[in-house]
């Protein structure tokens, strides 16, 4: 369930704000006049986020290289020599 917080609290509780998104490892949305405005998230958090962009954008290229005649090696040779 998504934390949504006023702005205000990144004034006033900013401990509070630090603490929660931390131990969650979740975002929290601000909200300015009841409206969507920023998302405050640890720096682990981005981290990850931007791993996995990274991640699906190499999956992205690798299709493509797929769809575009690239030949692929057998997974199971691929294991097997990494275990010898």
């Amino acid at each position: 369930m998504p934390v949504i917080r006023p702005i205000s609290d990144l004034r006033n509780n900013f401990t509070n704000i630090s603490e929660i998104v931390h131990s969650d490892d979740e975002p929290i949305f601000l909200t300015k006049n009841g409206v969507g405005d920023m998302v405050v998230m640890s720096l682990n958090h981005y981290e990850k986020q931007l791993a996995k962009i990274e991640l699906y954008k190499k999956l992205n290229e690798a299709q493509d290289e797929i769809r575009n005649g690239a030949v692929g090696k057998d997974a199971r040779k691929v294991i097997k020599g990494l275990m010898n």
